[in-house]
């Protein structure tokens, strides 16, 4: 081997050593920072509610502690309340996500391309993006058959709008000279979309998903509340009133998890299609 190539290796093993030593470096700190950030909020979840209690006549508060929270959950994953929850809300939220996807993502595009369509539509979309989705439960119920439909529709109604307006904006943000190009080169509509307008605005769809889905899952639980007899919101409203406080509080942070887990999948998309990655 010659000096030169034994330069060489020692300088790629030196520049794969601090790779490694900075990726270990990065995924210990983000470790810390996860398990320091739940730490803080276990801990002042288990704080606020000693204090509370420390009046004897809130005792009963004390099904809502952490420990009590914790030790109900095997007994939900046992008899099936959580698997089936899982279930029922995430069939729900799916299809009123894809509900939302469908729609909003077209109306993004035409709002993006077309500057009458956006001016025409401006007014009506906010007037109906700042109504609360909730609000259409009454309306849901009697214009569909059954809850089923309803919820989802309600989903969907909820997350249309951060699609939407996310699909318009980053679209906005596309240089107007790769349309003139790919028509000169003779450029069908549909090569415009599937060629130059979804591979540019993927960043900006996945982030108006991610925002819809924050949305949406909030919505979904009060919307089982009433109706149903499955679902996060059925199984939290049935622990409220079998005054279940420990299995409530189990629920509410199961629900708080599977949305974490949710947004850091879209977080991880965003990260994959985005342009400004290193």
């Amino acid at each position: 081997m010659s000096d030169d190539a034994a330069v060489s290796g020692v300088v790629s093993a030196g520049v794969s050593g601090n790779c490694i030593s900075r990726m270990l470096k990065s995924t210990a700190g983000k470790s810390v920072h996860f398990f320091g950030g739940l730490a803080v909020l276990f801990a002042a979840w288990w704080l606020g509610i000693h204090f509370i209690t420390q009046d004897p006549s809130m005792s009963q508060f004390s099904d809502f502690a952490p420990k009590a929270a914790f030790e109900a959950m095997p007994g939900l994953w046992a008899d099936g309340t959580i698997p089936a929850a899982l279930e029922t809300s995430g069939y729900r939220l799916g299809m009123g996500m894809l509900l939302a996807i469908a729609i909003g993502v077209p109306i993004g595009i035409l709002m993006g391309r077309i500057r009458w369509f956006q001016q025409l539509t401006d007014v009506p979309f906010q007037f109906l993006r700042m109504i609360s989705p909730l609000s259409w439960e009454p309306i849901a119920v009697v214009v569909f058959a059954g809850w089923e439909e309803a919820i989802i529709f309600l989903i969907a109604v909820a997350a249309v709008w951060p699609v939407a307006f996310a699909t318009a904006a980053g679209l906005a943000k596309v240089d107007p000279n790769w349309f003139k190009v790919a028509r000169n080169l003779g450029a069908k509509p549909w090569h415009m979309v599937t060629r130059i307008i979804i591979p540019a605005i993927t960043f900006d769809i996945l982030t108006g998903i991610r925002l819809a889905l924050g949305v949406a899952w909030i919505v979904i639980i009060p919307a089982e509340f009433l109706g149903v007899t499955s679902g996060f919101g059925y199984a939290i409203q049935d622990a409220r009133e079998s005054l279940e406080y420990s299995s409530l509080m189990a629920l509410v942070v199961i629900i708080g998890a599977v949305g974490y887990v949710l947004d850091t999948i879209c977080v991880m998309l965003i990260r994959k299609f985005s342009w400004h990655r290193g």
